[in-house]
């Protein structure tokens, strides 16, 4: 899972981005209105975190933007305003939460989770694709009820490809989803093929269906029906 952090506080910002990492996300930090905005005209995230009050603008605008990019992302407000009208105004224009600084970075992290489920998964912590059985919170897949061992990229795969089934994805946007914006400086997604013969292999080795299918020239697909 991918998410943009929006943070002037750039100790706070860095914090926040290094507990998240050992969560296993992947992170991108800016600390500007005009950073920000750049990256989400460019680049695509499972959930953004912004900040209201930035040096050069408001986040709220950020927000108004990624709704007119009609953006899948889940937004989380964090501010250290605990004003009533800033929660309704971001909730309004389409934030999926508000937290108010300080604030436990546990906490966060269950609002991120709470937020990618919902938007994604229906708010199910258990997501359920035929045979195949996924345990959010533990991080386990399993097949016909049989722990299937994935490393965490193959783990993070897997995800991406549930949440876009059927449809055809390039490796451009798998490694940015899954590696992070600085797959644009690498010259070759050929690593790309290699995870996902392995994860395609160990769900087929417990009897899954051969869901992840390579369309040639363009990328990959989860198919599923």
């Amino acid at each position: 899972m991918k998410i943009l952090i929006v943070e002037d506080e750039v100790a706070l910002a860095e914090s926040i981005g290094e507990y998240l990492k050992d969560e296993g996300y992947v992170n991108e930090l800016v600390f500007d209105f005009q950073s920000a905005s750049e990256k989400i005209n460019t680049y695509s995230y499972d959930c953004v975190i912004v900040d209201i009050n930035l040096p050069d603008g408001n986040g709220l605008d950020l927000i108004r933007q990624l709704k007119k990019n009609r953006a899948a992302s889940g937004i989380i407000i964090i501010s250290a305003r605990n004003s009533l009208d800033d929660r309704i105004a971001g909730l309004d224009i389409g934030a999926d939460d508000y937290l108010v600084k300080p604030f436990n970075l546990p906490e966060l992290n269950a609002r991120i989770k709470s937020v990618i489920r919902r938007i994604n998964f229906s708010g199910s912590n258990e997501i359920v694709l035929n045979e195949i059985r996924i345990d959010t919170d533990a991080i386990q897949v399993f097949v016909h009820d049989e722990l299937v061992v994935l490393t965490k990229k193959e783990y993070d795969l897997l995800i991406f490809f549930i949440a876009n089934k059927n449809r055809v994805l390039s490796k451009e946007s798998i490694g940015e989803n899954v590696w992070g914006d600085y797959a644009d400086t690498l010259s070759s997604f050929d690593f790309i093929y290699t995870h996902i013969k392995n994860l395609r292999k160990k769900l087929l080795e417990k009897g899954a269906r051969d869901y992840l299918q390579n369309v040639y020239g363009v990328g990959y697909k989860f198919n599923t029906l």
